[in-house]
């Protein structure tokens, strides 16, 4: 049976412990512990790394963010689970400061065990860090303090955050493969034309003796002398175009563009839209589950959109609300979500149990998205084969061509 270690702490007295047991899974450890009174903190295989507390990244002191989304998703859970077990909200921070190899990120702990200590709440000391807690976890965690129940919203908001770093990472990995094969097939590209090409040039200069090279061989050839005498040029282009796109971005309406070109474009317009619908009914069932009043609930969720065109529709309907009227009728007059999203909203008004349907249509459609991200891998990967296939055989027959013309010359 496999073994693990653990890192857990009694509630009551504040004191860690660490051991190994055996059992068929990390599921079955902590439960385990739970049995035996403890909150566990970490569980990991032995001679493996981390299960449910992941590797710390090392960087350079003064550099980088505090943290990054998946580590806040393991804080948050831990908190949760801390206070769950009935440690006091200060204790549980101690402890948390204690453990975190993080120095950035064990000084803001210890900045909110400190604000409690001298009577302020754990939002008050959220709202010290606003680039590290957003809207949407400071508001959730107002929520849980006005109605007494943090540990039940600090669990909710590390189930969201968890769920959001799962998407994250199955997108980033299913494109990881293209994005290689698009860097070596520039690389092999762009070493044929830099060093190969130049060298059968004057070759074909020197044995055909003015001969006319076929069309396509002079248009290799011509591409080539572009990227040696002008290489600095050619990357000065794609950096000016780089620049351009990002300081279009930083303006309200460059931004608006960008995210309304983005999704018009084939098959990955979809993948963005549902993407962005998933996010917006996740989060705005979550602040709803947890106490957060609709219109700002709508407001946070309008700021956390990921698309401009997506993020204008949300206004719209926050507007629409306050004057009266429900969510999916003025959701539905945006024309942008499909007709499935206000219809299940509708009836989740209608039954009261607005929350848990809005659930239920981000869980459809992250089902959706990961579907869209696998087929969507599966039809990339071959095309990009066949594309540097393409490439490469363009510029090997275009050197070929001339050299079958030397051929006949010489017979």
């Amino acid at each position: 049976m496999p073994r693990f270690t653990f890192n857990a702490i009694e509630p009551a007295t504040g004191r860690e412990t660490r051991g190994v047991l055996e059992a068929a899974s990390v599921e079955a450890v902590t439960a385990s512990l739970k049995a035996r009174g403890l909150a566990p903190l970490a569980v990991m295989p032995e001679r493996t790394g981390p299960v449910l507390r992941p590797a710390r990244r090392r960087s350079w002191p003064g550099f980088g963010r505090v943290l990054n989304f998946k580590e806040l998703a393991v804080f948050t859970r831990q908190l949760g689970t801390l206070v769950r077990a009935g440690m006091p909200l200060l204790r549980s921070l101690e402890v948390l400061a204690r453990q975190e190899r993080n120095p950035r990120f064990r000084a803001v702990i210890e900045g909110l065990a400190e604000n409690i200590r001298g009577g302020g709440t754990l939002s008050d000391g959220l709202q010290q860090h606003p680039r590290l807690f957003d809207r949407l976890y400071l508001n959730m965690v107002k929520a849980g303090e006005a109605g007494g129940v943090l540990e039940v919203v600090l669990e909710r908001l590390a189930g969201f955050l968890e769920k959001s770093v799962r998407v994250r990472g199955r997108i980033k990995a299913a494109m990881t493969y293209p994005l290689i094969i698009v860097l070596v097939a520039g690389g092999i590209v762009a070493a044929l034309m830099v060093f190969v090409v130049p060298k059968f040039e004057s070759i074909f200069a020197g044995t055909l003796k003015g001969q006319p090279l076929p069309a396509l061989t002079q248009a290799v050839i011509g591409v080539s002398n572009f990227l040696t005498q002008h290489v600095l040029l050619a990357v000065g282009l794609v950096a000016a175009m780089w620049f351009a796109v990002q300081l279009i971005a930083r303006t309200a309406a460059g931004t608006r563009l960008l995210h309304g070109l983005q999704l018009k474009l084939p098959v990955l317009g979809d993948l963005y839209l549902k993407t962005a619908i998933a996010r917006f009914t996740r989060t705005l069932g979550t602040l709803l589950a947890s106490g957060v009043p609709i219109l700002e609930a709508l407001r946070i969720t309008q700021d956390t959109g990921g698309n401009a065109r997506v993020s204008a529709a949300i206004g719209t309907v926050h507007d629409r609300v306050k004057s009266g009227d429900g969510v999916a009728g003025p959701l539905r007059a945006t024309a942008i979500f499909p007709d499935m999203v206000p219809s299940m909203i509708e009836v989740g008004e209608e039954t009261g149990a607005l929350p848990d349907m809005l659930t239920r249509i981000a869980d459809g459609y992250d089902e959706e998205v990961d579907n869209a991200v696998d087929a969507l891998t599966s039809l990339i990967e071959p095309l990009m084969i066949v594309v540097m296939a393409v490439m490469v055989g363009t510029i090997v027959i275009a050197l070929f061509l001339p050299i079958v013309r030397i051929i006949q010359t010489l017979g």
